[in-house]
Parts: structure tokens; sequence; C-alpha cells
């Protein structure tokens, strides 16, 4: 799943064009290197977001298509 596609369904960001524009202006990097929208999210993987009030950094657990909102917060972990 590409990662801005995966930030919008795990309700990491709210917005699918505001996360591929983060992703795009360099503001998503994942195991340390920056990437784009277009990259593919793996199991394992640890994203790290620079917003406005500081990062965030988690850790991927799960990949679902779609998922209830409820049930977002189980598809990472925060570091």
């Amino acid at each position: 799943m590409r990662i801005d596609k995966f930030l919008k369904v795990s309700r990491v960001i709210k917005r699918r064009t505001v996360a591929n524009e983060a992703a795009d202006g360099g503001r998503v990097s994942v195991n340390g290197r920056q990437v784009k929208a277009s990259y593919d999210v793996k199991v394992g993987d640890v994203v790290e977001i620079a917003f406005a009030n500081g990062p965030v950094k988690f850790r991927v657990k799960s990949i679902t298509e779609t998922v209830k909102k409820a049930d977002a917060q189980e598809m990472y972990e925060l570091l």
C-alpha cells in the first residue's frame, strides 16, 4: 500500500491529498530515508512525520485496505 494511502486509512492524517503533499514535501521518512507518496509501506517499517508541533514516530503493525475508525489505531504503534 502506498504511504499516502496508509496515512489516510490509519487516520494519522485526515486527507490523502494532505498526506501526499507531506510525503512529496519531504516531511515523511521511512526507516530513516525520506520517501515520496508512492513508496510501498510494509509491516515493520518505522515511519516518522514532521508535523509543525514536533515529529511523530510509529511502527506499522498491519496493512488493511479499509478499517473502521475504532480499529484504525491498531494499524500502528507509537514509538
